[in-house]
């Protein structure tokens, strides 16, 4: 029986792995260039950690985690999301009393869902988070930073949606309006609707359901719920947003889907990617690092989808940069191969970020200049045994109609620098 990969649990092949690779680097960049620093999470948390901080009743406690005891009975559960953990790793460590931090980590995040295209059970996500300010000026940079990803990537078919969720306070007044209101349309609900009622109710103002939205626009609204400190911090995240040009819409049914958010929450959307058309999301949690135990600390960041920015890059056309080798060694005979191996690492030490290929596996001239061909590579250097006794290299133009030169083999990396620089 041939094996498979678990249902939901994808391999990323080479020419997709580039792909990934290609858009990765830029937004490590783009973060980093902001003064973010990047952090390395396990995998694993205490079970606790993740109720705690994304609430007991949320649908991915409830029905998504992949949760099991070890040896010693402990409870443990593959990460569904990396904030906690972030926030737990500041703990820890003691990075966050009286601090400042900047920090970004990415890597897979668990969730037992339906698969769906863009929406696995293993899914990868880039993280960013700030946590110790207080302002509405770090909510408009981490929102005018994912502005520069997308120009920086190419991406296009986005739009942004922003949203304040007040305090704690503000917000128990205005979930039990919430229930009012929706208990007396409760025959007509969904039956994820009634299930929320009783549980988490601000998450049916997040319903999909078609037949809801007439239900959900009618019902009462957050923003006019809002204390004075939190409609002050929300215009003035507006103001910033607006004198940078960022263009965005106020949705008043944004809530996200995790008990932890105050304050602004924002998403990132496309029209490109079918029904999974979050892209980013994110927002404050200033209560959490209390919360988890920590001295109270102001903190906010964004999560984003790593398949989904790939599936959108590629619904706007995008292509990774090439890879191909710059130059293939063909080497004709053992000691044509024994020598190809000693200059190859020469020039690897001497040519900066040169990407050399040596033929393995033997064969004929014939094939070998046909593997140097389908390689993609800029140069052949051909070895035989010729060459070899006289220390010279074959130097043979794959990409024009120029003839193969002979080279002194200490001359070789002059060569490639001056031919790869043009």
């Amino acid at each position: 029986m041939k094996p498979k990969a678990i249902r939901g649990m994808n391999d990323v092949l080479p020419g997709d792995a580039a792909t990934w690779r290609h858009l990765e680097s830029i937004v490590r960049e783009v973060v980093e260039s902001y003064g973010y620093r990047e952090i390395r999470l396990p995998l694993l948390e205490q079970t606790e950690l993740f109720k705690r901080s994304i609430g007991e009743v949320t649908d991915i406690v409830e029905k998504e985690m992949y949760t099991f005891a070890d040896r010693n009975g402990e409870s443990l559960t593959l990460r569904p999301e990396a904030t906690a953990g972030m926030v737990r790793a500041g703990i820890t460590h003691g990075l966050l009393h009286n601090q400042r931090r900047k920090l970004w980590t990415a890597g897979p995040m668990f969730r037992y869902e339906k698969p769906q295209k863009g929406r696995y059970r293993q899914f990868h996500q880039f993280d960013v988070e700030a946590m110790g300010y207080p302002g509405p000026d770090v909510d408009a940079e981490l929102i005018i930073m994912c502005a520069r990803m997308w120009q920086k990537l190419g991406l296009s078919r986005l739009r942004l949606e922003i949203n304040s969720l007040g305090t704690a306070e503000t917000r128990g007044s205005f979930r039990k309006d919430l229930v009012k209101y929706f208990s007396t349309v409760k025959n007509r609900l969904d039956k994820d609707s009634i299930r929320r009622l009783e549980q988490n109710p601000l998450r049916i103002l997040d319903s999909k359901n078609p037949d809801m939205q007439e239900i959900v626009a009618a019902a009462p609204v957050m923003l006019d719920y809002l204390d004075d400190d939190s409609a002050q911090h929300f215009e003035g995240l507006k103001s910033l947003l607006d004198a940078a040009g960022i263009s965005y819409a106020v949705n008043p049914q944004l809530v996200r889907g995790l008990d932890y958010y105050n304050r602004t929450v924002f998403e990132w959307l496309t029209d490109a990617l079918g029904t999974q058309g979050a892209v980013c999301s994110g927002g404050r949690y200033d209560g959490l690092v209390e919360k988890l135990g920590g001295r109270a600390s102001p903190a906010i960041g964004w999560a984003m989808g790593i398949e989904r920015m790939v599936g959108l890059f590629e619904a706007c056309g995008g292509q990774p940069p090439a890879r191909n080798p710059d130059v293939y060694v063909v080497a004709l005979g053992d000691a044509a191969l024994a020598s190809g191996f000693e200059l190859a690492e020469a020039l690897r030490s001497v040519v900066p970020a040169l990407h050399l290929e040596l033929n393995l596996g033997g064969g004929s001239i014939k094939s070998q200049m046909k593997r140097a061909d389908k390689s993609g590579a800029a140069y052949a250097i051909v070895l035989g045994d010729e060459e070899v006794a006289g220390g010279t290299a074959g130097l043979k133009p794959l990409r024009s109609g120029e003839d193969q030169i002979s080279i002194p083999m200490d001359g070789l990396g002059d060569a490639l620098r001056e031919r790869l620089a043009g």
